[in-house]
C-alpha cells in the first residue's frame, strides 16, 4: 500500500524527476494514467522503475506552457508546486509506447533544478509544507459534502451527463473531492489553484465555486449558487 510505504517525509527522496504537463492534475491517492512516447520521458520511466519509482507532475508556469507546446526541446519555467506519484503500473505497447499509472503520494515545492545529464529534468524538492498529504483523509471531516454533491448534480443535469451516484455516495470525502478535482474540465490556472489549496475543504470550496461559475456561463439567466 502507498500509505504504508511513506510514513513520513523522511521516506521521500530529496530530488525527483519531473514531468511538466499543462492542464494535468495529480493529487494524493488519486490515479493518473499517462501515455509515454517521447524518448526523454521513456528514459525517465525506465530510470524511475530502477530507482525510487517516484515521478513529480508539475505544470509549466503560465505562458511557458505555450512555448513548451511549440518547442518539444524547450525547458519552460515550472510552477513552484507539483505532486509526486509512485509508478504503480507499467505496460509496454507494440509501438514502443509505455502506458503507466501514477498514484499520488504528496505535493512538493521545488527548491532548485539540478544540472542533470539526463534528457529529462530533475529538481530538488521540499515536502515539509505538505507533510499532511501522507495522512489519508486528513481534514475530511471538515468537507461540505452536501454542497459539493448539489452543485455536481446541477452540473451533470445541465450538460446532460450521467453519473454512477451509488459509487459517488459511497466515496469517502477525500476521494470524492480529489477525484472530482482531477477530472474537472477546468484550465491550467484553475488546476494549479486546486493543487495548491491549503486544506481539503479549501479545495472543495474552490471546486464548488469553479463549477458555479461554469454553470452561470452555461445558463447566464439561472441562479446556480448553492446555499
Amino acid at each position: 500500500m502507498i500509505n504504508d510505504r511513506y510514513q513520513s517525509i523522511a521516506d521521500l527522496p530529496a530530488s525527483i524527476p519531473v514531468f511538466p504537463l499543462a492542464g494535468v492534475l495529480l493529487l494524493p491517492r488519486t490515479q493518473l494514467p499517462l501515455n509515454i512516447f517521447e524518448p526523454r520521458y521513456l528514459k525517465m520511466v525506465d530510470d524511475a522503475m530502477r530507482g525510487e519509482r517516484i515521478i513529480g507532475m508539475v505544470q509549466p508556469d503560465g505562458d511557458a506552457a505555450i512555448a513548451a507546446s511549440q518547442d518539444p526541446d524547450a525547458k519552460p519555467k515550472l510552477c513552484s508546486v507539483g505532486c509526486a506519484g509512485r509508478l504503480t503500473s507499467w505496460t509496454e505497447t507494440h509501438d514502443d509506447r509505455v502506458l503507466i499509472t501514477l498514484t499520488g503520494v504528496a505535493r512538493f515545492r521545488i527548491t532548485s533544478e539540478l544540472d542533470a545529464t539526463t534528457p529529462y529534468r530533475i529538481c530538488t524538492v521540499d515536502w515539509s509544507e505538505y507533510e499532511n498529504d501522507l495522512t489519508p483523509d486528513f481534514g475530511a471531516e471538515e468537507v461540505s459534502r452536501d454542497a459539493l454533491l448539489a452543485v455536481l448534480k446541477t452540473y451533470l443535469e445541465t450538460h446532460g451527463l450521467q453519473a454512477d451516484w451509488r459509487t459517488i455516495k459511497q466515496s469517502a470525502n477525500e476521494a470524492l473531492v480529489n477525484s472530482l478535482s482531477v477530472i474537472s474540465p477546468y484550465g491550467p490556472r484553475e488546476k494549479q489553484a486546486l493543487l495548491e489549496a491549503r486544506t481539503l475543504e479549501d479545495r472543495n470550496q474552490m471546486l464548488i465555486a469553479l463549477t458555479e461559475v461554469a454553470l452561470q456561463q452555461a445558463s447566464p439567466t439561472t441562479d446556480t449558487t448553492v446555499q
